[in-house]
């Protein structure tokens, strides 16, 4: 027999996986599960993509890089978007179930986290909440991985920017710092390669992409819960503001003015 679009796509396995815990099953819960599973599903391709831009970036590969990033940019737009959805679910819809997800938290996402440290912002205190080895493993390999940031230098250096050895050999388990060097070196690439342009263009287009994820985000569960803890324990809202308006590229903010 010939391969089927379902056998290809485990469709029937991948349509067993959704299991409301409410009894008796409240309509919107499947609603909330589809959503999150189809969150952790682009998770997959943000990894699989910024992997591959990583090799890219280190191979001087700037057009490869291009369409990374233009890919990248777009799946952010999907997030977005899937978020209206979510929206069509009201507080009190919300709350028929939200008790039955125990201490589970979107917070326990691990990999939304390890996206977190492929893009920079590592914080080795954040394994203490993964504790199932598959998860635990995959983070630590993450920790120790040099991010895209640093793939970037790479690229930076192969196009005549003079990047500080400090900054090439910094801890790469730590989260990247801004670099006024860095800054200077983005300037003139800017001014002197314009195919150079199109990319850091593209990688600030992603920067701002994934800031309005994380306000929407925000915004959407403060419009469900409000100030309420969140299920994993978080302080809910409050503790996703704190990731507002922190840029994954500040180097390329930070020139701004004098572009």
């Amino acid at each position: 027999m010939s391969l089927t679009y379902g056998d290809y796509l485990h469709v029937k396995k991948l349509l067993e996986l959704q299991h409301p815990r409410s009894q008796p099953e409240q309509h919107d819960e499947m609603l909330f599960i589809v959503i999150h599973q189809v969150y952790e599903l682009w998770f997959k391709l943000l990894l699989h993509e910024m992997d591959r831009c990583k090799r890219e970036l280190t191979a001087n590969d700037l057009w490869g890089a291009i369409a990374r990033f233009k890919r990248l940019r777009t799946v952010l737009k999907t997030l977005v978007e899937q978020l209206d959805v979510l929206e069509t679910m009201t507080p009190m819809s919300f709350l028929t179930f939200r008790d039955r997800l125990e201490a589970a938290s979107g917070f326990q996402s691990a990999q939304f986290r390890a996206v977190e440290f492929v893009l920079g912002h590592k914080r080795a205190a954040m394994l203490q909440h993964y504790t199932e080895p598959g998860e635990r493993a995959m983070l630590e390999q993450r920790l120790g991985e040099r991010t895209l940031i640093d793939h970037f230098y790479d690229f930076l250096v192969q196009r005549g920017a003079a990047v500080p050895a400090a900054v090439r050999q910094r801890d790469v388990t730590k989260s990247n710092e801004p670099n006024e060097v860095v800054q200077q070196e983005l300037v003139k690439l800017y001014k002197s390669q314009p195919d150079v342009s199109i990319l850091l263009e593209l990688m600030t287009d992603f920067d701002e992409g994934l800031q309005e994820w994380r306000y929407r985000h925000v915004k959407m569960v403060e419009r469900t819960i409000g100030n309420k803890t969140g299920t994993g324990g978080s302080t809910g809202a409050e503790y996703l503001k704190r990731s507002l308006f922190q840029p994954v590229f500040p180097d390329l903010w930070a020139i701004r003015q004098q572009l």
